[in-house]
């Protein structure tokens, strides 16, 4: 299925290359000039500038070469060389027509070449309770997961559980010290206990503990160094008692996703690229790119001539490789955080073979990535150009700081969480909206509205960008928020539910109205909308589409009376629209991670 603005470029690119052009200059737009068309093309002025031509004069033979096109009701000619597009309504029509038999796809295409695409995202660890910095990987995550499946590519979604590490050590140390470890201690094979010696509670309270002490007794930090070592190296009691600790960690992590509305397809972690450590180590060691360094192991990823200044503690100052070498083994002989990434790439090559991974992470680990891809790609574990990290920025308090509790802590997911679903209930009691359903309806409304309200929040802004945590603001039923949206497609849902009850019937649509019109011509826009969010991996595109579509609807139903239309077809022809509209509202809200209730 094919937009208008695309259809329309290749009829442009048609009457340009006929006229002697490159048909790549034909490129056509939303008009900058509603009131005066719905689409553009400027390429006149680039041609005319390499043919040495007056651009005016060169539209104008172009425009006339698109005058007896059907589809265009006017081709005008504007300034010193702007085409201004009119479509017939017709063509309008037809189109919307096309949106409205497609409720699925809502309009939107599919790719050409479906990928096998892995989305890394969330980055949950063990032993640490979500917290408002996993909000924004686990909102972008999962709505870019959903926009690559709609347009067609096999997609896993992978939460890169942090299970690994230093940090099992000191978990290992701190659950034997309270005596709660005695039967997973003991040498040998087991067997060993099937119940977990602790909670999440119990987790949450021992690793700050754990992490405190290691920095002030050196002993004890040997000791969980020493643990650590041994669990990686795998022994028995140990590795059972680390899979206790995963098990009750991931049973709230899935909790505390599921009420965010984040799912993954994989749960793999570091702890899965473990069993090709030894043999990447090895591939690099026999390619000659790992090399020894003060004492350390790394891979030099800077290219020749890539350098920075870099101060040294003496004062002095030298050119260093830009990004640093990338460190894989540490004067002390442990693996790195960079190891186990560059051996995930490995692992996941072996078992999935995906064409693209992308990485949603903090834009503050943005060298970190580029070593770790550069690596990949000079060991030959991923294809040139098929790793991505997309960074996005802060979410942050009234002081612009990253967003902190009163007391300055950070708060938990699960609070915040909490808290917006309170402001919902608030805000719906005020808008008297719901207070006849049923109590449990209610809620399952009031922690739809608190999602939508955090989710469109984050995904209306440009994921590069840092926005500033206002829940008074997001949890507002008027203005660009994810209440607003809820609030008109329930409304529509509401209108439909009438016209059955009326045995009012969807119609043909034919466009006669302004307000017709520019609600033809949003639902027309939606699938380039799509398309530019999957190509620039930027939700945010769609947030903007569905919040102009529902302002579109809003305009159209108040300026274009639907169940009292002066007649039938005009009825059925409005109905019809109208049910579009709630399709690809539904669509876009669902690509952003957000649910509809059915009514309030």
């Amino acid at each position: 299925m094919t937009d208008l603005r695309t259809v329309l470029g290749e009829a442009v690119g048609a009457a340009f290359a006929a006229e002697g052009v490159d048909a790549a200059l034909a490129r056509v737009t939303t008009s900058d000039r509603p009131d005066l068309a719905d689409f553009q093309s400027n390429g006149a002025l680039a041609a005319a500038k390499a043919l040495k031509a007056n651009p005016r004069d060169l539209a104008t033979r172009i425009a006339d070469r698109l005058r007896g096109d059907p589809r265009l009701a006017a081709v005008e000619v504007a300034g010193p060389g702007f085409i201004n597009l009119k479509l017939a309504d017709a063509a309008l029509a037809e189109r919307a027509a096309e949106v409205a038999n497609d409720p699925a796809y809502a309009g939107a295409s599919l790719v050409e070449t479906p990928r096998k695409v892995v989305i890394d995202f969330g980055g949950p660890n063990v032993a640490k309770p979500m917290h408002v910095g996993h909000l924004r990987s686990s909102i972008i995550g999962e709505s870019l997961k959903r926009i690559f499946r709609f347009r067609g590519d096999t997609v896993w979604g992978d939460a890169h559980f942090g299970d690994w590490g230093f940090q099992m050590g000191l978990l290992i140390v701190a659950v034997g010290d309270e005596g709660r470890a005695d039967g997973f201690l003991v040498e040998g094979d087991g067997p060993f206990p099937a119940e977990s010696p602790v909670t999440l509670e119990d987790l949450e309270r021992l690793y700050p503990a754990a992490a405190a002490l290691a920095k002030e007794d050196p002993a004890f930090r040997d000791r969980a160094r020493k643990a650590t070592a041994e669990l990686q190296n795998g022994r028995p009691g140990y590795r059972a008692l680390w899979a206790h600790f995963v098990a009750v960690s991931r049973t709230a992590l899935e909790r505390e996703f599921g009420a965010l509305g984040v799912t993954f397809d994989l749960w793999n972690g570091e702890s899965d690229a473990d069993p090709v450590m030894a043999e990447m180590i090895a591939h690099l060691e026999k390619t000659g790119l790992l090399v020894e360094d003060d004492g350390a192991r790394v891979v030099h990823v800077a290219r020749p001539g890539e350098t920075r200044k870099r101060k040294l503690a003496d004062g002095s100052v030298i050119e260093a490789p830009s990004p640093p070498p990338l460190l894989v083994i540490s004067s002390e002989g442990s693996a790195m955080y960079g190891t186990t990434d560059l051996a995930t790439i490995l692992d996941r090559r072996k078992a999935i073979d995906p064409d693209l991974i992308l990485y949603v992470v903090d834009e503050r680990q943005a060298e970190h990535f580029e070593q770790v891809f550069r690596a990949a790609y000079l060991a030959g574990y991923a294809a040139e150009g098929s790793l991505d990290h997309l960074g996005f920025g802060t979410m942050n308090g009234p002081d612009g700081k990253p967003f902190k509790t009163r007391a300055g802590g950070v708060l938990k997911l699960h609070d915040l969480i909490t808290m917006a679903v309170d402001k919902a209930r608030e805000r719906l009691h005020e808008a008297k909206l719901g207070d006849d359903l049923p109590e449990a309806e209610f809620e399952a409304i009031a922690h739809k509205v608190a999602v939508a309200a955090l989710k469109f929040a984050d995904l209306s802004n440009s994921r590069t960008t840092s926005y500033v945590f206002d829940l008074d603001r997001f949890m507002s039923f008027e203005g660009k928020t994810g209440p607003y949206l809820l609030y008109q497609a329930v409304r529509i849902k509401s209108l439909l539910r009438k016209a059955a009850d009326q045995g009012a019937a969807p119609g043909p649509i034919a466009i006669g109205e302004p307000a017709e019109r520019d609600l033809a011509l949003t639902l027309d826009a939606f699938s380039q909308a799509v398309t530019e969010a999957y190509d620039k991996r930027m939700p945010h595109v769609i947030a903007e589409h569905a919040y102009r579509l529902a302002q579109a609807f809003s305009k159209f139903y108040a300026a274009c009376p639907v169940l009292i239309a002066p007649d039938e077809a005009v009825r059925g022809s409005r109905l019809t629209l109208s049910k579009a509209a709630l399709d690809q509202l539904e669509t876009a809200l669902a690509l952003l991670g957000i649910d509809t209730p059915e009514r309030m």
